[in-house]
């Protein structure tokens, strides 16, 4: 972010990478002339057409980046499939994933989507940051299943963790929480035994958009991706068997 440390003409060439710097002093006139001009504009236009520009403009390199990064992107995929979760790390997957993070990230910093800027830059100069984006991208297709599971589903899985209070901290309450508040799921009777099942074997009906739309206002950028690093990190870092989660409901609660 611009502060008031880069308020004379020395300082802000010296925020930029060498190459950068000496790439921008050796150019001659008319060519300054050809940045001068896309500053000002990047200046006049809305923060939302600056994430337009830019997305169009970087992503296809940040793509050809993360793609070219084997080792990570095959075990993102070894995941994807250990969840049985059916996405595919296409480049169509990756540009959607790649400018939400960017605006995911921008809207954290208290709405401001201006720092859109700022987070395609940290992309496009750092593979550690490129990285981050294929862990943000594991971190939130595990939440999509978290979040159209049964909360008897939810129960099956963090049983099965480790560290069960952390993972229904972490993860189980707030989703539980969204449905709640968007009246997804609305528990009746909780201090009832039996009036539990109603609402414990209920299916969450969310659309693809409302889906994303609930993880982006339950979860920070930063929550997601630790998730998703955590398991490229440590492949029993969550536990998960399919069979025991999705068993048929008509098995008690509290098997």
């Amino acid at each position: 972010m611009i502060t008031n440390h880069f308020l004379n003409s020395e300082n802000v060439l010296g925020a930029l990478p060498h190459e950068a710097k000496e790439w921008l002093e050796g150019l001659p006139w008319a060519q300054r002339r050809y940045v001068l001009s896309l500053c000002h504009v990047m200046c006049a236009v809305p923060p939302e057409v600056q994430a337009e520009f830019l997305d169009s403009y970087t992503a296809d390199g940040l793509i050809s980046r993360i793609i070219h990064d084997q080792n990570t992107q095959q075990r993102v995929n070894y995941h994807l499939q250990r969840f049985r979760i059916a996405t595919q790390l296409t480049e169509v997957v990756l540009r959607g994933y790649i400018r939400q993070f960017c605006i995911h990230s921008a809207q954290d910093a208290v709405h401001q989507l201006d720092l859109y800027l700022e987070t395609a830059l940290k992309l496009m100069n750092s593979a550690e940051e490129r990285n981050t984006v294929l862990s943000y991208v594991l971190g939130f297709e595990i939440l999509k299943i978290l979040f159209q599971m049964t909360w008897e589903q939810q129960e099956r899985l963090y049983r099965l963790q480790p560290n069960q209070e952390a993972f229904v901290r972490s993860y189980v309450k707030p989703v539980q929480q969204a449905h709640r508040l968007n009246g997804i799921i609305v528990p009746r009777d909780e201090n009832h035994f039996f009036a539990r099942r109603d609402y414990y074997v209920q299916n969450p009906e969310l659309s693809e958009e409302r889906l994303t739309a609930l993880i982006l206002a339950t979860f920070r950028v930063n929550a997601i991706v630790e998730l998703g690093f955590s398991v490229i990190r440590h492949v029993n870092a969550i536990q998960f068997n399919y069979d025991y989660i999705y068993q048929p409901d008509d098995n008690p609660i509290f098997d």
